[in-house]
């Protein structure tokens, strides 16, 4: 007889309301698999994305998947058991990791449950220092700003751009994080703040002591004046919300510089950034092990840590999509298994 489980699961694309907490059949590893007893899993905005359905996509890139499906590609737990060919974990493990990220873009990781099958490959030990919560918050927004601002890790095609990212040096150098409260935005901060920049950080006024402490060295509140009004010559600008006319920020950057885009959908100021000299780049972000396991020691002792913006019930993950989808967030929003 199959083992079951309790997951959160989707019948259908829509709101936060279709998301049911209920029996579902429990996963087996296989060759080259970990299965972990999930203690906790973010919220990442592909999770909002898929569960409606992609409609902010054109209609040939919609995803098309068989229901019911599983949401969710990061978690921290515990290993139960291991598959054909795993040698890197046993039984007990303390884990956590970004699952087959974006190969399961469309379809779901299946993260939010009481057990998941995770490619080994993806896995790294979670930091001893560190909780579940914490480390399950982590891996998206950790290897986003990893891959962005450190290395990018793979030589895969980029799907937005003809062109690999690569990092840039950043000791002595200046650099704006636009939406720096937010998963992404505060772990840019850290890790720009690690490899020695100048770091000014762009949020709304109620985060502005949080991101001082985050090393910030200084914060502009968008609600009282725009970045692009204040500043000249900046070496780089990462703009971590996107949306429209993300192409104000060239105007603050030096010839030279760069603008790094983590959602460049809309971006149409590719040929003024030419003629200026700025570079324009993306990445998209994908599972790495190893990564996780690198950048789980600058979560380990200190360097960075990731911020909690408030945690759920996993049988409240309908909630906690609603937190999400009303925005200004600090920090990540976690789903706690009970």
């Amino acid at each position: 007889m199959t083992e079951m489980m309790k997951a959160v699961r989707l019948h259908e694309f829509g709101g936060p309301e279709v998301l049911r907490y209920e029996e579902a059949p429990r996963p087996v590893a296989k060759q080259g698999e970990v299965l972990v007893r999930v203690h906790a899993a973010s919220l990442n905005p592909p999770d909002l994305y898929l569960r409606d359905g992609y409609r902010a996509l054109p209609p040939e890139w919609r995803p098309n998947p068989v229901f019911p499906l599983i949401l969710g590609t990061d978690i921290s737990g515990v290993v139960s058991a291991v598959g054909e060919d795993v040698h890197a974990f046993g039984v007990g493990d303390e884990v956590y990791g970004m699952m087959r990220f974006p190969h399961d873009l469309m379809t779901g990781s299946n993260a939010y449950a009481d057990y998941v099958k995770v490619p080994a490959s993806d896995l790294a030990l979670k930091p001893k220092s560190v909780d579940h919560v914490h480390a399950a918050a982590a891996p998206m927004s950790l290897l986003t700003a990893w891959q962005f601002l450190v290395e990018l890790g793979h030589d895969e095609p980029n799907p937005f751009q003809s062109f690999n990212h690569s990092p840039v040096g950043l000791d002595g150098k200046t650099v704006i994080v636009n939406g720096a409260a937010g998963g992404v935005g505060h772990l840019m901060v850290q890790l720009a703040k690690w490899k020695g920049a100048q770091v000014i950080a762009v949020a709304s006024g109620r985060h502005e002591t949080l991101l001082a402490d985050l090393g910030a060295d200084e914060f502009i509140d968008y609600t009282k004046q725009s970045a692009e009004r204040v500043m000249r010559d900046v070496d780089l600008v990462i703009d971590a919300v996107g949306g429209s006319n993300m192409e104000r920020f060239l105007n603050v950057i030096k010839k030279g510089g760069a603008l790094y885009l983590v959602n460049p959908l809309g971006f149409s100021g590719h040929e003024e950034a030419q003629r200026r000299g700025i570079v324009v780049s993306t990445a998209q972000v994908r599972s790495n092990g190893a990564q996780l396991a690198q950048a789980g020691r600058l979560l380990d002792d200190g360097t960075i840590r990731v911020v909690i913006d408030s945690t759920f019930p996993m049988a409240a993950a309908c909630a906690a999509h609603d937190r999400a989808g009303r925005g200004s967030m600090q920090g990540k929003v976690v789903l706690i298994n009970e």
